[in-house]
């Protein structure tokens, strides 16, 4: 007779996990049903237990941004149009592209359909789900407003991804440009530049500094070109190292942001971040002092989490948020001012939103006037780098000429 597995609720309220012989799981129900229980779900045993596959499928890899903003606006679309959130947990378990996904998405279910919270599944699977986001499906939940939190959760991850690749579009081109500008000098440097040295040893002149000096750096590359880039690695990895403890963490976070043009951009991607998910948080129900802690650990730079922890003993001793966040000095005047403007007109979710639209937009026109000076910047040093090889090359030659002579 085959075996299957059950979950029930009790006369009390109590979950009962078990294992149980029937024919069939209509059976196992009726079974069910006769012992005064209320079956949840029958599967047939597989070996393993139902909290063992939850907690095996948890362990795996999360899923990506993408994956996540696809599967908040997916079940905010089904649940808006009345759909249980069984059932479309279901579909999107069904749907989903690959294995990994399914076996999470598969996951979630069997934890809602065993009697837990959507925030409370969610939970369990810190590597696909921030805080934010089970923050903002509690809240949800909590104010029957699962659909709508979820509609404006989604957005919320698109506006942040289309950011993310704003600045990574932005940066490709300067990148390829500089490892352009790399592979050029190092060529000229090792394979072109030594074809001549044959020639001036056999001539017995005397080269000039800067000739000699591209020479001697050519040998230097060639020789040692692979030791010096695993001491660039190593270096790295130090330094990532190094930036774990937290005062040293701190005080760099605290100079990028003061940096001229580059801590400029870093404020406005701060700033933009920070209205963006305080204002959701605030306009989806979530308590002040409950929305800036989650603020604290999704703000990013460790500067701003000391001004966060100084602007929430802020708002607990009956303060406004204003005050503590521009004494910081690590925010644009602008965001501060809308702050204070939402405290004072009791509209703080809203115009937060709006100060996130305008840090985004001003993020992107940061990003284009970055990239309009460094793609000239490094056109000038690679042609400027080229043209000292190429010079030091003729007045070598000249020098041969004139021995000639």
């Amino acid at each position: 007779m085959p075996t299957f597995r059950y979950v029930a609720i009790d006369a009390a309220g109590r979950l009962q996990r078990g294992v149980s012989e029937a024919v069939n799981e209509a059976a196992l129900v009726q079974a069910l049903r006769r012992d005064g229980l209320s079956p949840v779900r029958a599967e047939p045993d597989r070996g393993e237990s139902l909290i063992g596959r939850i907690d095996l499928t948890i362990t795996r890899r999360g899923f990506r941004r993408q994956d996540v903003a696809n599967f908040t606006r997916e079940l905010a679309i089904m649940l808006a149009a009345g759909q249980d959130l069984d059932r479309a947990l279901r579909f999107l378990t069904e749907m989903a592209p690959n294995t990994r996904l399914r076996g999470s998405l598969e996951a979630l279910r069997n934890a809602v359909r065993d009697g837990s919270p959507l925030a409370a599944a969610m939970g369990k699977q810190p590597k696909s789900f921030s805080r934010l986001y089970v923050g903002l499906v509690r809240a949800g939940e909590a104010g029957g407003t699962l659909a709508a939190t979820l509609e404006r959760l989604a957005l919320v991850l698109e506006r942040e991804r289309g950011l993310a690749s704003s600045i990574r579009s932005a940066m490709i081109y300067p990148t390829l440009l500089f490892i352009a500008m790399v592979g050029s000098v190092s060529f000229l440097l090792t394979s072109v530049l030594p074809e001549f040295v044959p020639l001036f040893a056999q001539n017995g002149a005397k080269l000039p500094a800067s000739t000699q000096f591209m020479i001697d750096s050519g040998h230097i590359l060639s020789a040692y070109g692979l030791y010096l880039l695993v001491a660039l690695g190593v270096a790295g990895l130090a330094a990532g190292q190094a930036l774990k403890r937290p005062t040293l963490r701190m005080f760099v976070d605290r100079q990028m942001l003061r940096l001229p043009i580059l801590g400029t951009l870093a404020k406005e991607i701060l700033a933009a971040r920070f209205c963006r998910t305080f204002g959701t948080l605030m306009l989806n129900g979530v308590p002040l002092i409950a929305a800036l802690t989650i603020v604290r650990d999704v703000i990013g730079n460790t500067a701003a989490v000391a001004a966060m922890d100084v602007v929430s003993a802020s708002a607990k001793g009956g303060a406004g948020l204003a005050a503590p966040l521009s004494a910081s000095r690590l925010f644009p005047a602008r965001m501060i001012y809308l702050l204070r403007l939402g405290e004072e007109t009791a509209q703080l979710g809203q115009l937060c939103l709006r100060a996130a639209e305008i840090h985004e937009e001003e993020t992107r026109l940061s990003l284009q006037r970055i990239v309009a000076l460094l793609v000239p910047a490094i056109t000038i040093v690679m042609g400027a780098a080229v043209a000292g090889i190429v010079s030091s090359l003729i007045l070598a030659m000249l020098s041969l000429n004139s021995l000639a002579g």
